[in-house]
């Protein structure tokens, strides 16, 4: 994961939509062009760098909220709660965490101890005592005490795709194989798709696993959702051109390492390279620390197997 000495302070304001909202909160309707007091809208609350700009979603039904993703810190997911409340009116009556990174998993507990269920696959849930012990080695002294004490434990809905039913919503929860992490879910509702670090909107891809292949499936398992709005873990929300833009920086992030005639041990001279041209090509995006871990896994991964397969 990332040291955080590279990141500031500093937090994201954004604020907009139809009611009074807590600074911070940044709102986007479902229905923009015929909103209506009871039409369900999806806010988003992103934390500061120090928590990794990392986004979590609420989707707000007839009876409560839906909360997506917990966050890196449980102070985090304190404040999101405040501000996914504040914004509605309305309590969270469900969590759900879409994969095995502390940015999703951390603030379990947090939602736990208001009484709100927190639910994710079996399959993502058997990896979260795993890579909460490893981050936990590598943050828990830099953190503390905004750290959680215990592995976060959130219950599963099973092992397969499923319907989750919470806040007068019904809810598809996608069951979907590695990528970014071992084990995902996506979650579809009318038209949105809540993706994790899936999709990276203006922001460097976490490579660590050196899924590529596997990440191409995954994108193409998105696109047949036909979603409307597509919900990344970082950076600013959009439609299924978020899909195209991920799947043409994946395959540019192959080429370069395959031009490089991968062998090992690791060239980091060569990565260096590949470093620096992914920052010229993608001037915009956040987060090219992360390709620090992740190029050298990729690395790995193609000077070991042909083609990376």
């Amino acid at each position: 994961m990332i040291d955080p000495r590279f990141f500031g302070f500093a937090l994201l304001l954004a604020c907009s939509g139809a009611r009074t909202l807590p600074p911070g909160a940044a709102v986007t309707l479902a229905h923009a062009d015929k909103l209506t007091a009871t039409d369900a809208r999806v806010g988003t609350y992103a934390s500061s760098n120090w928590g990794f700009k990392t986004n979590s979603f609420w989707i707000e039904g007839p009876t409560g909220l839906v909360m997506i993703d917990t966050q890196f810190l449980p102070s985090a997911a304190a404040e999101s709660l405040r501000w996914a409340e504040g914004a509605t009116g309305k309590r969270v009556a469900l969590g759900v965490v879409l994969h095995a990174n502390p940015d999703k998993f951390n603030g379990t507990e947090t939602l736990q101890t208001r009484g709100i269920r927190v639910v994710t696959s079996d399959e993502v849930r058997a990896l979260v005592p795993t890579v909460f012990a490893k981050r936990t080695r590598a943050f828990a002294a830099r953190y503390a005490p905004d750290w959680p004490a215990r592995t976060p434990s959130p219950d599963s809905f099973g092992a397969q795709t499923t319907d989750l039913h919470a806040a007068g919503l019904t809810l598809r929860a996608h069951v979907l194989g590695p990528a970014t992490s071992d084990a995902h879910v996506v979650v579809a509702w009318d038209g949105h798709v809540f993706v994790g670090d899936l999709v990276a909107s203006r922001c460097h891809a976490w490579l660590e696993l050196a899924h590529i292949d596997e990440w191409h499936a995954r994108l193409e398992e998105i696109r047949a959702m036909h979603p409307t709005y597509v919900h990344p873990g970082r950076g600013p929300s959009g439609g299924p051109e978020l899909i195209d833009a991920q799947e043409r920086y994946l395959k540019r992030v192959k080429e370069l390492v395959l031009a490089e005639h991968p062998t090992m041990p690791v060239n980091q001279a060569a990565i260096d390279r590949i470093h620096d041209e992914l920052v010229r090509e993608y001037p915009d995006y956040d987060f090219d620390v992360f390709l620090r871990f992740g190029l050298p896994a990729v690395w790995e991964r193609y000077a070991t197997t042909k083609d990376g397969r």
